[in-house]
């Protein structure tokens, strides 16, 4: 296995094309599946087109998805109350339904046929079915939370942890906009059910060590290498 943690990268694009040379060469008469996980807020949508973008100009088709397309009906993400920890980590997203419509239809034996997101999260609503057939070789490349869980455990071919502290990841989601819903102050109690949900993953997860690469993205314009496995 190459180890970049020697060269110590840190520019973005070295980072990229180091992991999509890799992703293009594995397994490439099948479809390989890739997760980028990372705490809210960290940039894993922003890492995770780009690096598809990369994957593709080397030469292997790309499908896109996100687990914020396999959440859970509201009634059922907040059963716990709308700020307790416990209901973000436990209750979040749909583990049976991303397996059965997009991870297992592209691992190993799979049908092909697949779903890229099942429901709306904005609208509590599912998304009229949508079915496509992953081209031969593709690259699933998958951003979210929680893709390091024991129900995703042996789904990835290759995975991606984008690691920063909360103190740096909070301000940079809540910059977002409106949208992200967040306050920029990590103390603030509208953060608690969030950080503190993330941190039960963190300790009983242990992303950081289950990654094959693991990134130091604390700084957007100098990302570096931690982990290469």
């Amino acid at each position: 296995m190459i180890d970049l943690t020697a060269h110590r990268p840190t520019q973005m694009n070295q980072i990229l094309e180091g992991i999509a040379t890799f992703i293009v060469c594995c397994k490439p008469e099948q479809i390989v599946r890739v997760a980028v996980d990372g705490v809210d807020g960290v940039g894993k949508t922003t890492f995770a087109d780009k690096l598809g973008r990369v994957v593709e100009l080397i030469g292997r088709p790309v499908i896109r998805s996100s687990v914020d397309g396999f959440h859970r009906p509201r009634e059922l993400r907040y059963r716990r109350g709308r700020t307790s920890p416990e209901g973000f980590y436990f209750d979040s997203y749909d583990y049976p339904a991303l397996r059965r419509f997009l991870l297992d239809p592209l691992g190993p034996g799979g049908s092909g046929l697949y779903r890229s997101v099942v429901f709306d999260h904005v609208t509590d609503s599912p998304v009229p079915v949508q079915t496509r057939v992953a081209p031969q070789g593709a690259a699933l490349i998958l951003d979210g939370l929680f893709l390091h869980r024991e129900e995703l455990r042996g789904t990835w071919d290759f995975s991606i942890f984008l690691d920063a502290p909360f103190e740096i990841t909070i301000p940079r989601g809540a910059a977002r906009g409106p949208g992200w819903g967040g306050s920029p102050d990590p103390t603030a109690p509208s953060n608690r059910r969030y950080i503190e949900g993330q941190q039960i993953y963190l300790r009983q997860d242990q992303p950081q060590a289950q990654a094959n690469v693991v990134i130091d993205y604390s700084d957007l314009t100098a990302p570096v290498v931690t982990a290469w496995r």
